[in-house]
C-alpha cells in the first residue's frame, strides 16, 4: 500500500513537472499511432481506404489537428535544450540529416529537448552512434532555434526529443498567433 502510495506520488510529480508542450506531443504521437493502427486494418483487406473512413473517424482526426495547432504556438515560446558538439574547433549544433543518401541536398533537423532527461538521454545515444564526442547543452526558446537557421534551405524544422520520439515539427508551421 505504501509503495504504490509513492509511485503515485512520483507520477503526480512527473506530471506536474512535464511541461504543457511535452504533455501535447506524448497525447499526439498516442492518438496519431491509434489512427494509423486504424488506417493499417482498414487497408490489410482493401488497397484504398473506403469512402466512410474519415466520416467514422472524424473526431479522432479533428482532435489531432486541434492538437497540432496547440503543437505549433507551444513550439514557439518553449524553452529548449539545445545539445552542441564541442569536440571540434567551434561549437557546432547538433543537427540530423533526414535527407536520402542519393539526394542532391542533404536536408536537416535540429533536435530539441523538453528537459535534461531527454537531452541526456540523447547525448547518451549520439555517444554510441559517434563516439565519445563532447557535448554542451544550452537553452532556447523554439523561435530562436528557428531564426538561427531559417535561411539555410535545407532546414526542415525541430525534432522534439529525438532520437527517443519520431516527432519534427516544420519550422514553417511554428507560430505565435494566428493569422
Amino acid at each position: 500500500m505504501f509503495i504504490c502510495f509513492k509511485e503515485l506520488i512520483f507520477t503526480e510529480f512527473l506530471r506536474d513537472t512535464m511541461s504543457e508542450l511535452k504533455e501535447l506531443i506524448i497525447k499526439f504521437i498516442d492518438l496519431d499511432d491509434d489512427l494509423n493502427e486504424k488506417i493499417e486494418n482498414a487497408l490489410d483487406d482493401n488497397e484504398e481506404l473506403p469512402e466512410s473512413f474519415e466520416e467514422d473517424n472524424i473526431d479522432q482526426i479533428t482532435e489531432l489537428s486541434e492538437l497540432y495547432h496547440e503543437i505549433e504556438h507551444g513550439v514557439f515560446n518553449e524553452e529548449f535544450i539545445i545539445v552542441s558538439n564541442i569536440s571540434e574547433d567551434e561549437k557546432e549544433v547538433v543537427a540530423l540529416i533526414i535527407s536520402e543518401e542519393d539526394d542532391e541536398e542533404e536536408e536537416f533537423v535540429i533536435p530539441v529537448f523538453t528537459d535534461e532527461d531527454e537531452a541526456n538521454a540523447a547525448i547518451e545515444e549520439f555517444k554510441k552512434q559517434f563516439g565519445d564526442i563532447e557535448f554542451s547543452c544550452e537553452t532556447k526558446t523554439g523561435n530562436e532555434v528557428i531564426a538561427d537557421h531559417h535561411e539555410d534551405d535545407a532546414f526542415i524544422g525541430l525534432a522534439v526529443n529525438a532520437p527517443q520520439w519520431d516527432f519534427v515539427i516544420s519550422h514553417e508551421d511554428v507560430h505565435d498567433c494566428c493569422e
